[in-house]
């Protein structure tokens, strides 16, 4: 009976495991699948010896030179949404900033009107159209956001939308619960009785249906001050929940020193961090998410500070951040692109950015991330000559198949 149930050979391995060779590359390498875990990965010369390839799997691949990396990682996105906002893209251009834009009832605030007009199952369709757009980039895990609800009810059919993603594609979803993303206008005037609805209600609501296993919020100053977040991460950690924060993105509000003192996950966006809060994020291992599609949409020139993150050894992660407004980004490659271009990274950091550390900004870095044995086999598999072209071409249809949990799809994702 043969051992595997899937065998790649002659093939070469991105494995991204910290092993000294840059990607954790094996060359002339092969990649063993059993009951959707990763059972071998390593050189064709450490395969059982005296075996045919035929006896060792039911099913043997040649890998014709192809490159498999693990399946790629979107950590951070609004996929959830009803509409668009190319009016407000227009604005910008005409020189409306995002601040002027959020405060005439623009933005955010939008989309959640037209978010909340939408059914669950129109919520489901839409987002489904534009996951499918990620299959072709080799994604394989996405994190998905509520945010655009803003009321108990539109909060939890955005995260019950975000799980029948995850019953019907051939992807994970991470579901986040960010009810803390702005200020609604019925409670512009008290936004402290708007806090009190998301950590009384929505928080043990979101919970009691095991929507979420993450929360978020926006602390900024067209969002939720330093005291409004604390409160939330206390009573989102009561409750079990991991911990994210959308941080110091248009100005410096402390946001990376609140993530890392509550041990958050991630920080993201940082464009403002200062030295005390790259620190405490080193300290505490919060990993900081880079969103280059809202940086280049907003056009910021304060870039994070990728260089001090390096130093202190920092993971540093890639998203596409894809929403209506701020980052309508649908290629997590493009997103590898512009943070090599725009931030500094090197083709090896932008690829570690969206598998091991992006991994790690969900928390499922035991899962997923790299290629080693006894982890998910969610792979891509791409005709390229080396991994750094996945950074290197904007575009184009460089992935020609996906693997997950073992099982085998083309890069083209099933459904309608």
């Amino acid at each position: 009976m043969a051992k595997w149930d899937t065998l790649w050979i002659e093939v070469c391995l991105a494995t991204l495991q910290d092993s000294g060779v840059p990607y954790g590359a094996v060359e002339n390498g092969a990649l063993a699948v059993k009951d959707g875990k990763i059972a071998f990965v390593g050189p064709m010369s450490e395969l059982p010896g005296g075996q045919a390839p035929g006896d060792l799997a039911e099913d043997v691949r040649p890998g014709g030179n192809h490159w498999i990396t693990p399946g790629l990682i979107d950590c951070h996105s609004h996929m959830i949404f009803a509409g668009q906002r190319a009016d407000e893209f227009e604005m910008r251009l005409e020189g409306a900033a995002y601040e002027e834009i959020a405060r005439a009832g623009g933005g955010i605030l939008s989309t959640v009107r037209a978010t909340g007009a939408a059914s669950e199952e129109q919520l489901a369709a839409a987002a489904a159209k534009r996951l499918r757009m990620l299959f072709g980039d080799g994604v394989t895990t996405v994190e998905v956001k509520s945010g655009y609800g803003l009321e108990t009810e539109s909060e939890l059919k955005m995260l019950r939308a975000a799980k029948s993603l995850a019953d019907t594609l051939p992807l994970r979803i991470a579901p986040t619960f960010l009810g803390a993303h702005a200020i609604p206008d019925r409670f512009k005037d008290d936004p402290g009785a708007y806090m009190d609805l998301v950590c009384e209600e929505m928080l043990p609501a979101v919970s009691a249906a095991g929507l979420a296993t993450a929360v978020d919020g926006f602390l900024e100053t067209i969002a939720f001050d330093y005291k409004a977040i604390e409160r939330l991460f206390k009573a989102a950690k009561r409750l079990g929940f991991d911990l994210k924060l959308h941080a110091d993105q248009l100005s410096d509000g402390d946001g990376a020193e609140l993530a890392a003192r509550f041990g958050a996950l991630s920080a993201d966006h940082l464009e403002h961090t200062s030295p005390k809060g790259v620190k405490a994020m080193a300290a505490a291992g919060t990993v900081a998410v880079l969103l280059p599609g809202s940086y280049h949409m907003l056009q910021q020139r304060k870039a994070p500070p990728v260089e001090a993150f390096r130093k202190a050894g920092v993971p540093m992660a890639i998203a596409t951040d894809a929403n209506p407004g701020t980052s309508p980004a649908l290629s997590l490659r493009l997103m590898m692109n512009m943070a090599a271009i725009d931030f500094g990274l090197t083709a090896e950091e932008a690829l570690a950015g969206v598998t091991r550390n992006a991994a790690k900004a969900l928390g499922l870095q035991d899962d997923i991330g790299t290629l080693e044995v006894g982890k998910q086999a969610d792979l891509a598999i791409w005709d390229v000559s080396g991994p750094a072209e996945l950074c290197y071409w904007m575009g184009g249809d460089l992935c020609v198949g996906r693997v997950f949990g073992g099982k085998i799809f083309t890069a083209e994702a099933p459904g309608p």
